[in-house]
């Protein structure tokens, strides 16, 4: 299971409102007289499509503002549409929930991948304002390699037929790094190779003579993370896209940290490549440690790996220090300590319409009912949409009651997901499908309108059981179903 940003560090995106901000716009109001023109006749074009009333709209805001300022001074414009006012403007280009972030390259758009910060906006616009490859010379190399915090050169001979494999490989991730490459450097001891240079740790590192895309992917990811840095939503997304263990310690205050650096960045070091290591400011982010099964209670520290989701807490009893955080680390690789797995009680009684769901029952109700078919609710308690979604689900569950179709629901907040779960949760409510004897893997995305009439066509098209329920000709406004709750 690939674990998502979005819920695995729950706050990260939150930002602080920042005074000061300018009163004279540098961000661009579009609307559907002027967006066409707009984005076609730019380069580049960054717009944002949010509602006055989103929370999360808000929280850009300052931001956006910040980011916009900066990337005036490089010819990139960036841009906003009011989706309460320009409504069909907002349904063509797709939107479905606030706010969305499109980049338009001369009127083509792609989703926006990076965080919602000032700095992250301003990195990820001038990386695709430059080519997947820029091509160097000595006097270009020293300004390109502190362009960004970690910047690729290919040192290649040209024709070297590797040169074609590191331009595949940047385009993959432009997203993410800078690339460039030169016929030739000092920097590179055999004559060629690449060369990763970064503002951290040690400055650069060099992968020296022959390599394929494999290996020089693997080159990359152990290097861009710092040894050990702390981890905030700028960089979350790159420990992530790592694949490796990440192992946090918590602080609440300055002392708590210096504490325990010197020791732990050694440790941390002698385990590069093989496990990151993070500090995270618990006053800032104090409740992901429920997402690693830790009480709030400072310092702590706990591993988590990032593609399978399990978490390895360290027992918060007694006193933390640096051999039992070194322990459990090593214990973590070997194998030979097994995953905490947060669970709500299994209910007394579970005979109602909606069958619930916890981490404990998850296997034997979703994933080993093969003669049945399973439509699942992941919900948050808090979710508005959610609630709203509650007595339509009921309704359906009653619909099908006596049906090899069970209908259930579990509460994503108290309950871990099995290892064995192919995907995280992004928002509330995510629904999913799994049909009677499909493998473990084997889910279908549930992405339609929320009204019971919907989801019963919805079962008859992809269920194996057949069961007859007629839906009403009735349904809901699309605009309320398309909406969830993010962490």
């Amino acid at each position: 299971m690939r674990i998502s940003s979005a819920i695995a560090l729950v706050g990260l995106a939150a930002t602080t409102l920042m005074a000061g901000v300018r009163a004279e716009s540098d961000v661009i109001d579009l609307t559907a007289k002027n967006f066409a023109a707009s984005v076609s006749d730019e380069k580049l074009m960054l717009v944002e499509f949010f509602a006055p009333w989103c929370g999360h709209c808000k929280a850009l805001a300052p931001e956006y503002e910040i980011a916009a300022t900066q990337l005036k001074e490089h010819g990139i414009p960036i841009a906003k549409v009011d989706c309460t006012v320009e409504t069909d403007l907002c349904q063509e280009q797709g939107v479905q929930g606030y706010p969305t972030l499109k980049v338009f390259r001369e009127g083509t758009p792609s989703d926006y991948q990076g965080a919602r910060k000032a700095d992250a906006i301003v990195s990820y616009l001038k990386k695709q304002n430059l080519p997947p490859v820029s091509d160097l010379t000595a006097e270009t190399l020293e300004a390109f390699s502190k362009s960004d915090k970690v910047v690729i050169v290919g040192v290649l001979p040209k024709g070297d037929e590797r040169r074609e494999e590191l331009e595949r490989i940047a385009k993959i991730y432009r997203d993410d790094y800078v690339f460039g490459v030169i016929e030739s450097s000092d920097e590179v001891a055999s004559g060629s190779g690449v060369v990763l240079f970064k503002q951290f740790d040690e400055g650069k590192n060099v992968l020296d003579g022959a390599f394929d895309a494999e290996s020089l992917v693997e080159f990359i990811k152990e290097n861009a993370v710092p040894t050990m840095d702390e981890i905030g939503p700028n960089n979350y997304a790159r420990y992530m896209d790592s694949g490796l263990p990440l192992a946090y310690l918590f602080f609440a205050t300055p002392e708590q940290r210096s504490q325990y650096s010197t020791e732990i960045e050694a440790v941390a070091k002698s385990f590069k490549g093989k496990m990151n290591f993070a500090y995270i400011d618990a006053s800032k982010f104090g409740a992901h440690a429920a997402n690693i099964n830790l009480k709030e209670q400072w310092p702590a520290f706990g591993i988590q790996n990032v593609v399978s989701g399990a978490k390895f807490p360290l027992d918060q009893e007694g006193e933390l220090t640096v051999e039992k955080m070194k322990k459990l680390a090593e214990d973590v690789l070997a194998g030979t300590v097994e995953p905490s797995v947060k669970s709500e009680a299994v209910p007394e009684k579970n005979d109602g319409p909606v069958k619930v769901v916890v981490a404990t029952t998850y296997a034997e109700i979703v994933e080993n009912n093969k003669d049945k078919d399973v439509l699942i609710e992941f919900y948050a308690p808090w979710c508005g949409h959610c609630k709203s979604l509650a007595p339509i689900y009921e309704e359906l569950g009653e619909a099908y009651k006596g049906s090899n179709i069970v209908i259930a629901k579990l509460d994503a907040t108290a309950n871990d997901l099995p290892s064995s779960v192919p995907f995280g949760i992004q928002g509330f409510p995510t629904i999913k499908f799994r049909k009677a004897g499909a493998a473990v893997d084997e889910y279908v995305d549930y992405n339609g309108n929320r009204s019971k009439e919907d989801f019963i066509e919805f079962l008859n098209e992809n269920a194996v059981n057949k069961f007859e329920v007629k839906p009403s000709e009735e349904k809901p406004a699309v605009a309320e179903d398309i909406e969830h709750d993010e962490l």
